[in-house]
């Protein structure tokens, strides 16, 4: 068995591939900035040390004598801006590298996303790719940051390091915007979903297997798309509708609508404050995208898996449902 240290570990990601490296009878060690806040690590028997990639002085005590790091950490919000972005997405990424590479850690897996690809306007790429901006997000953007200007050279000064490249996540104990869309979703508040906007769709379980993966059988210097199946988002919540048995969303504005739409709320965002969902920079990203991936790479190299739609989302409703006390 192995000793792994983990960013993000009380995060959406982070806390699940946790719970799997506990369940193959590894030792886990995590960074958390509030230890009070990290009850679930504890009664996992994880060991917590207090501290923030930011700052990298608290790096070196809990990541001195592991086998492996995951770096899952990152600023992930869409239609807000911030400078945390920059600090977590690049200048931790750089601390938490630095510090592998400083006491010669012997293998890594960073958390990239597919979203460093932004807009594939429906090709379905695969790692070879490269696209160089502009970006749609704040977040596109420091990923990619953190991606090519941070990780990548790092692997190529010979850093033992191994990337994998999520789509969007979705699952038990999701915090993202995606979540708090399916839940009003089931409340009857959500009309709308944009016309042509396509993503992967990955099971949360099956993203942190991914990871898991990458540090058991991927090659170092190599990413690996760890990407779920391709729909719509009007797909995706007409299919949480049915299963969930509400109202599906009524309307679908195209791409045309969506872009007009961001013009205006830039102007209306000078006078008011908006909410993250009514952001120029949250109507641009839905606006007919595709944020597409092949995973055959890591099918083929790694085993990798990702179960059909359906299947996720029934389980995933069927928790939302018990939070909300309809089950």
């Amino acid at each position: 068995m192995a000793k792994y240290f983990v960013t993000g570990a009380t995060g959406f990601i982070g806390g699940e591939i946790v719970k799997q490296l506990i369940g193959r009878g590894h030792t886990v060690v995590a960074l958390v900035r509030s230890p009070d806040k990290a009850g679930m690590l504890k009664a996992l028997g994880v060991q917590i040390h207090a501290g923030d990639i930011t700052d990298r002085e608290t790096l070196r005590a809990p990541m001195t004598g592991v086998d492996g790091v995951f770096h899952v950490a990152a600023w992930y919000k869409v239609g807000v801006t911030e400078p945390l972005a920059d600090q977590i997405n690049v200048d931790g990424t750089r601390n938490v590298l630095q510090a592998m590479r400083t006491l010669a850690i012997p293998r890594g897996v960073y958390t990239s996303t597919v979203a460093v690809f932004s807009d594939t306007h429906g090709a379905v790429p695969d790692e070879t790719y490269r696209y160089d901006g502009p970006h749609l997000s704040n977040y596109d953007r420091t990923k990619w940051i953190a991606h090519y200007r941070v990780a990548q050279p790092k692997i190529d000064e010979g850093l033992p390091l191994t990337i994998v490249m999520p789509g969007l996540i979705y699952g038990p104990g999701d915090t993202s915007g995606m979540h708090a869309a399916l839940v009003d979703l089931l409340r009857g508040r959500f009309p709308i979903t944009p016309a042509r906007t396509a993503f992967n769709w990955a099971h949360v379980e099956d993203t942190a297997r991914g990871h898991i993966l990458a540090m058991e059988k991927g090659r170092p210097g190599e990413s690996y798309l760890i990407t779920g199946p391709r729909h719509t988002f009007e797909e995706a919540f007409d299919l949480a509708a049915r299963l969930a048995k509400v109202r599906p969303p009524l309307l679908h504005p195209g791409p045309h609508t969506m872009r007009a739409l961001a013009f205006l709320m830039k102007g209306v965002g000078r006078v008011v404050n908006l909410p993250a969902t009514l952001q120029p920079e949250s109507l641009r990203v839905v606006a007919g995208t595709t944020y597409f991936g092949s995973n055959e790479k890591a099918s083929r190299e790694l085993g990798f898996t990702a179960r059909p739609l359906e299947e996720g989302m029934a389980q995933t409703l069927e928790h939302e449902l018990r939070v909300l006390g309809r089950v």
